[in-house]
């Protein structure tokens, strides 16, 4: 697998806070906690690699305020890095229901670029780091860790929705689920927040 070590990971992001300073650095920050948290339950996850996965799955967004741009942004990134496991996570961060067209937000790619994630999303097998990332970006505020509905709503608030937004939201749903089977565990517990 190639990914960068932790220390260099964190070294990426710091630099990519310079160039656009934002939440969304948190947000990577916090997802990856989340991220590490929930690979040290499972007997198959490496709690390292979630936790620099999940730190790196937003670094698209390094060269200023761009919305679907970040992901090819992220992928060629990392790849032009030789982390290619990192890459992937950058393409398939966003899209736990393989539909291009449920992105919440504007395309802003070029129409070869949204071809390449089109096609690169439709002909992945997923894995279980590839779902990890998914929910943690779901899970996930600048503040804390949060419920899925509440992050949900927070980005329909700011990007809006589309007719394909509802079958998105299921498959979040489905990947707590998922995760709470491997682990044995309420996801919301593992991840330390205070479920009623």
């Amino acid at each position: 697998m190639c990914l960068p070590t932790v220390s260099q990971a964190e070294d990426i992001l710091n630099q990519a806070q310079l160039t656009n300073r934002g939440k969304w650095v948190s947000h990577c920050k916090v997802a990856a906690e989340c991220a590490k948290a929930i690979a040290r339950q499972t007997n198959d996850l490496n709690g390292e690699t979630a936790y620099v996965m999940g730190l790196l799955h937003d670094i698209g967004r390094k060269d200023g305020i761009v919305d679907m741009l970040h992901i090819i942004r992220g992928y060629e990134y990392m790849h032009s890095l030789n982390y290619d496991s990192v890459a992937r996570i950058c393409l398939t961060h966003s899209f736990p229901d393989k539909n291009i067209l449920s992105y919440n937000g504007v395309n802003d790619c070029s129409d070869s670029q949204t071809k390449f994630i089109r096609s690169y999303i439709e002909n992945v097998k997923y894995n279980d780091y590839d779902r990890l990332i998914q929910l943690c970006d779901a899970l996930a505020l600048p503040e804390g860790a949060t419920f899925i509905e509440k992050r949900l709503v927070d980005v329909a608030l700011r990007k809006g929705v589309n007719s394909y937004t509802l079958e998105k939201w299921k498959a979040f749903l489905e990947l707590k689920d998922y995760f709470e089977k491997i682990t044995n565990k309420n996801i919301y517990n593992i991840i330390g927040m205070s479920v009623f």
